[in-house]
């Protein structure tokens, strides 16, 4: 068996549409990002709106301070432009319940540092030799550059959703499900190898890599993530009331902050309600359930008689193509995501309705694999056989262990530039505020 075909970009490439790709992608997340902050006034923006989360103006600013210390600081060998504020963006050196007290720049300041920075950087753009380096080969490094603002962008989303207040976001509302119903409830995936991961996909992070081979017993799964309607029959039926169904930190995280609900979620007149980005509404039966933990997921799973994926297990249902043999770049083929495929970027304001996407379905027809929610997995966040960090250690090798559990697939609130069949999430159980939800297996 070997690894998947290359993708669009190849070796052969020109570079010029190398630096066409990089520069619309910095250019979007850059607008997302100045989206997101110019929606809220300084005073939310300096604001600290949970203690598991930065300010938004935080975000601003190490945004530019990464996009400043890799591109023009690694890749063109600068001096740092203001090396008194490295520090105060390390977000190792401070952890987020603790950055409210530094003397952080202002909003306006940190618009300028971001802005200047990305005039340079697209000044490097244009003369810098997208090869000669493994940090520059294929515009490695300013894809990375865009993928980590964009993952910000979606971190700066979740504060909007903790965020009190109106609300100061809109989005169009996402499409009815198109085409006919999944025809099963769950599909049926043969046992036997894949390949994981790639070796290819050339902006790929570390810890997609290298390509192997993996075996997975045949196994079933959802054809679509686990909804409110169904989670609520869970509630119903005592769920958070009986100890059976938890594992024993998750009980504990039950018993101890009086959780019986998802997050944002809560009872009035007899109808669930939830908040959603400033909105009070019903919570809609159709929709994936969101902003459950992995604990709650796991408890889910069991009450049904059923369990979490493992990550393998997921990837080969979202990749591997029965008929070639081969595993794809995304569960439809090899092409980029469009909106026919899922619900990304941003683009909705919340998941879609379940069973929608078919031209998104994977070649067995498991669909919504990509985008709607994160779906939690089985499976601790670990290093696969043969990884090197690259290019930081902090990027994914200090996460490696058992602390953390992995998601796949990606949310309504990812950027299509940071999410692949490959992409690998990671998170601690307890988390709630995120966009996850889940979906279930079984063994045959």
């Amino acid at each position: 068996m070997t690894a998947e075909t290359r993708p669009a970009i190849h070796p052969g490439i020109h570079p010029e549409l190398l630096r066409e790709r990089a520069a619309a992608a910095l250019t979007a997340a850059r607008a997302r990002t100045a989206a997101l902050t110019d929606a809220v006034s300084d005073r939310d923006l300096t604001a600290q709106h949970s203690p598991l989360m930065s300010p938004l103006v935080w975000d601003l600013a190490h945004i530019g301070n990464q996009e400043e210390l890799w591109l023009l600081g690694r890749v063109a060998g600068r001096a740092s432009m203001h090396p008194e504020i490295n520090s105060l963006y390390d977000a190792f050196e401070h952890p987020r319940s603790e950055r409210p007290k530094l003397p952080l720049l202002g909003p306006e300041a940190a618009r300028r540092y971001a802005a200047e920075v990305r005039g340079r950087v697209f000044a490097l753009l244009e003369r810098t030799p997208l090869e000669g380096t493994e940090l520059l080969d294929q515009g490695f490094a300013f894809g990375m550059i865009a993928q980590h603002e964009q993952q910000h962008d979606e971190t700066m989303l979740i504060t909007h959703q903790l965020r009190a207040g109106a609300p100061v976001l809109a989005a169009p509302e996402p499409d009815p499900p198109q085409g006919p119903p999944p025809p099963a409830a769950e599909v049926l995936v043969p046992g036997g190898p894949f390949i994981m991961g790639t070796s290819t996909e050339p902006w790929a992070l570390d810890n997609e890599r290298p390509a192997h081979v993996r075996a997975v017993a045949s196994f079933w799964i959802d054809t679509v993530p686990v909804t409110n309607a169904a989670y609520r029959a869970f509630i119903a039926d005592g769920g958070y009331r009986e100890p059976r169904w938890w594992a024993p930190e998750g009980w504990e995280q039950v018993r101890a902050h009086d959780i019986g609900a998802p997050l944002f979620w809560h009872r009035e007149g007899g109808q669930w309600l939830r908040r959603r980005f400033g909105v009070t509404e019903p919570v809609p039966d159709e929709e994936p359930v969101l902003h459950v933990s992995w604990y709650e997921a796991d408890a889910y799973a069991r009450w049904a008689g059923r369990r979490l994926p493992t990550e393998a297990e997921w990837e080969k249902a979202a990749r591997h193509d029965p008929a070639s043999g081969r595993s794809r770049r995304y569960p439809w083929g090899d092409a980029d995501p469009t909106p026919a495929h899922a619900n990304l970027g941003q683009r909705h304001l919340r998941p879609s309705a379940a069973g929608g996407y078919p031209a998104g379905a994977s070649p067995l027809g498991v669909r919504q694999l990509i985008g709607d929610v994160w779906e939690w997995t089985a499976s601790d966040f670990l290093p696969y056989p043969g990884f090197r960090a690259f290019p930081y250690r902090e990027y994914s090798e200090v996460f490696f262990g058992p602390a953390h559990k992995v998601l796949r697939g990606g949310s309504f609130a990812v950027d299509p530039v940071a999410c692949r069949g490959t992409f690998r999430n990671w998170d601690l159980p307890v988390r709630r505020q995120i966009f996850s939800g889940f979906r279930t297996a079984r063994d045959v």
